[in-house]
Order: C-alpha cells, then structure tokens, then sequence
C-alpha cells in the first residue's frame, strides 16, 4: 500500500501542471509519515507546518494571500530558507486555520 500511495506523490511530482496536492483522510492513518517519507526520499528538503502545534501559525495569511510573502514568512518562523522549486512543503493540519481554507482550498484543487 505505502509503495502504491508513494507511485501515485511521484507521478504527482513530476506532473507538468502540477497543483497544490490535498491530502485527506481520516485521522491517525498515516497522512504525515507518508508525505515525510516522500520528502525524504524525493525532494532536496521538506518541511511541515503543523497547524495544530503551532496556534498563531495561522497569522501568516491574515495580511493577505501573496504566495511570496507567505514563504518569506514562513522561512522566518522556521528559520530556514524554502525553495520553491525543489523542496516539498506540507501543511499539516490545516483544517485549524479556516480563514485559508474557506477562501483558498476549491481554488486550489481546480474547483469553482
């Protein structure tokens, strides 16, 4: 099983209209191991942003929803830098920030 999901993030990877991947899933079934052991394995670097362990890691959108400042913000609160282009960033437990949800998560996914 772990090796089907891990074929279907690499093919996911390597898509050339490639958009942001929505994970779901009931909880404690693995989601976050599976998406760390692909970063591990297919990505310069990986980080996660646990929404859940971090209570005002939601304020990152509050100003508004420019993709730039968000990482630039995000790099300071993790006080690393991202790349863009060759690390995988995973939000995990988004679901406690609403405010990015409800007006950015159909839009995301390709839907109106």
């Amino acid at each position: 099983m772990k090796r089907h999901l891990i074929s279907k993030l690499v093919k996911w990877k390597t898509a050339k209209d490639r958009k942001p991947l929505v994970l779901k899933g009931a909880r404690q079934v693995g989601k976050t191991y599976l998406l760390e052991t692909f970063g591990k394995k297919y990505f310069k670097q990986y980080h996660i942003i646990n929404f859940e362990k971090d209570d005002d890691i939601c304020r990152v959108f509050d100003p508004d929803l420019n993709p730039e400042r968000i990482i630039q913000e995000l790099c300071f609160k993790l006080d690393t830098s991202i790349d863009i282009r060759n690390d995988l960033l995973i939000f995990d437990e988004i679901q406690n920030c609403p405010r990015y949800l409800r007006k950015n998560i159909s839009r995301l996914i390709g839907q109106s």
